[in-house]
């Protein structure tokens, strides 16, 4: 008895011990939503399919929806402008009809005009969701023949086109970077650390400045720098520290990098900008760690 208790303590070492942290990037083109109109339970999906002119956040989206008790899709066509989404079932001619809207709609300002445009091709279902509280569920209204109905998608997020970066974590945790940093993914992992103080990630990420190609930085390389994750020591996050050595939306550029004898510590002389002084970053892979110096 005592040997398989022996057994059984250095098996589950073992285990706890091969616990890994990983980082998995997936780029998600498609979302499904549930919702309701007038009370009854619907499920919608939409699907990117490009960018109007130069903005990431305006896009043409197209798919379908069903009313739960039924399941037969209708098909939907669009537009998603920066959380408010323009949806409309042309009936038969569902695929000319999104032609023509795509071919018609080819600027920021003519996204303004987008139901009027749309009403010209006469759908036969509108869904308009306008609501801009970035806490609450999406609402908006929904238009059949001569009468409208109240219309909600059960998410505070509708954003169809997503770069989730997911960290999977002991214990079956897992956290989508997405959700509490930004949009942009474009993060990797360097290494982690366990000590006294609880759990950190340490984070590489390369992103764009701007999903506005138009607007500042929209052209530039983007953002670079690290990121560290902290954790308690059973793995629930806490918070995060951001560490940029090259910024457009910062104007930090021609950063000095050098690396120590065995690598694992990196050295960031970061110059002077318009707003902030000179500083030095200190990046210990090793041990999970960025430390900040004049």
């Amino acid at each position: 008895m005592k040997k398989l208790c022996i057994t059984l303590f250095l098996f589950l070492s073992v285990l706890c011990f091969c616990q890994k942290v990983e980082l998995k990037a997936i780029t998600d083109s498609s979302q499904i939503f549930k919702g309701e109109i007038a009370g009854i339970p619907i499920t919608m999906q939409l699907n990117y399919t490009g960018i109007v002119d130069c903005s990431q956040y305006q896009h043409f989206v197209d798919g379908w929806y069903y009313y739960d008790k039924h399941q037969k899709k209708i098909p939907l066509s669009g537009i998603y402008d920066y959380g408010k989404l323009y949806l409309y079932h042309f009936g038969s001619k569902q695929k000319q009809s999104f032609k023509i809207l795509q071919d018609k709609i080819t600027s920021p300002r003519l996204i303004e005009k987008t139901d009027s445009i749309a009403q010209t091709l006469q759908p036969k279902e509108v869904f308009n969701f306008t609501n801009e509280d970035p806490h609450t569920d999406i609402t908006g209204n929904f238009h059949l023949k001569d009468k409208t109905y109240a219309v909600k998608l059960f998410t505070v997020d509708n954003m169809i086109y997503r770069f989730n970066n997911y960290l999977i974590l002991p214990d079956n945790k897992k956290i989508n970077t997405y959700d509490f940093i930004d949009r942009y993914g474009g993060n990797e992992m360097i290494s982690y650390k366990s000590d006294n103080t609880g759990n950190r990630v340490l984070l590489y990420f390369e992103r764009m400045s701007n999903f506005n190609a138009c607007g500042m930085c929209g052209a530039s390389e983007g953002e670079k720098g690290y990121r560290i994750l902290y954790f308690t020591k059973d793995w629930n996050y806490k918070n995060y520290e951001e560490f940029l050595t090259e910024s457009c939306l910062q104007n930090i550029y021609d950063t000095t990098e050098t690396k120590s004898k065995d690598r694992k510590i990196l050295k960031y002389k970061i110059n002077k900008t318009t707003t902030s002084p000179a500083y030095t970053l200190t990046v210990d892979a090793k041990n999970a760690s960025v430390i900040k110096s004049k």
